[in-house]
């Protein structure tokens, strides 16, 4: 609830912006937590306290980065553009969008933007899956879906997909953004 308000707030202001979750953080790393603790129970059972105490200030450095990196991963939606936050900025004009759709990867289902050459821009948040559980998940890619039908301008038009260099055949379906099966 609190994030849709954020957005709507955001909209008002000419943008919205998608990140992950405090709680998606907090989870992405439990297991270095659970290492932690087991580590932590070895050594009081006593066990050496040297490759623990190492282990354990490594597993505080992975743990605060887990927390404070992916903080600016996600999306930013402008009038002109959507801005991906991945590892590096990337700016997409609405008008070079040909698709929005949301793919699984190793058990997440996550948002991609494909372009009229044929990029496909995989989106860090918004993000749903194990350890990743995002309740607002398809309002946000629906309200991803409908900036860039808002904004794509009078006119854009669909641009077939760049020929493979096989010139293999479309997808079954006909849809040449698919995924491939």
């Amino acid at each position: 609830m609190r994030e849709r308000s954020q957005a709507e707030a955001m909209s008002s202001a000419g943008c919205v912006r998608y990140r992950l979750t405090r709680l998606q953080r907090l989870l992405s790393v439990l297991p270095v937590i659970m290492v932690t603790a087991f580590q932590t129970l070895l050594w009081l059972s006593g066990g050496s306290s040297g490759p623990v105490l190492l282990t354990l200030a490594l597993w505080a450095v992975l743990l605060l980065l887990g927390l404070i990196v992916p903080r600016p991963f996600g999306v930013t939606l402008t009038p002109s553009a959507a801005v991906a936050h991945n590892l590096r900025r990337r700016t997409i004009p609405w008008s070079n969008v040909q698709a929005i759709q949301v793919e699984s990867l190793l058990g997440s289902r996550t948002v991609v933007i494909y372009e009229a050459g044929g990029r496909a821009t995989r989106l860090r948040a918004p993000v749903t899956g194990f350890l990743n559980w995002d309740r607002d998940f398809e309002d946000k890619f629906h309200t991803i879906g409908r900036w860039w039908l808002t904004h794509r301008g009078p006119d854009w038009y669909p641009v077939p997909p760049p020929a493979t260099w096989w010139h293999g055949p479309l997808t079954p379906d006909g849809n040449p953004y698919a995924p491939p099966s």
